[in-house]
């Protein structure tokens, strides 16, 4: 049974940093391709970056680039999302996935493993 748990979220001020983490189980996580993604109150569920198998690709949505870093250490089946210079447009509520498929994903529907969500919220 895959398992995602995310984990470090919580309230931060504007210009701060929070790193998530999401830990892997029931899955050869060294061999998957891994995402986050973000929902915010109201809105759809958003790309916000994913990392290939080896660790050495990764892509990032426009709104973060620059700002969020996606890491990976398959040692310890755990995948991260360094988030520094957080805006209140960064409050929602965010997901890891994990995919078999061997490329960089963009898409929701190319993620059949999920975790719960954590939620970040910057204040103003």
């Amino acid at each position: 049974q895959v398992q995602l748990v995310e984990s470090g979220g919580g309230l931060v001020q504007a210009g701060g940093s929070l790193r998530l983490s999401c830990a892997a189980s029931g899955l050869t996580f060294s061999t998957y391709t891994m995402g986050w993604f973000r929902q915010g109150s109201g809105k759809e569920r958003e790309f916000v970056t994913a990392i290939s198998w080896s660790g050495d690709n990764t892509y990032y949505a426009d709104s973060v680039k620059l700002r969020f870093t996606i890491s990976r250490d398959n040692a310890k089946n755990t995948v991260y999302l360094q988030m520094n210079s957080l805006k209140p447009d960064d409050t929602a509520v965010y997901y890891c996935a994990a995919s078999h498929l061997h490329r960089i994903l963009l898409t929701e529907q190319s993620y059949p493993y999920w975790g719960q969500g954590i939620q970040v919220t910057v204040s103003a």
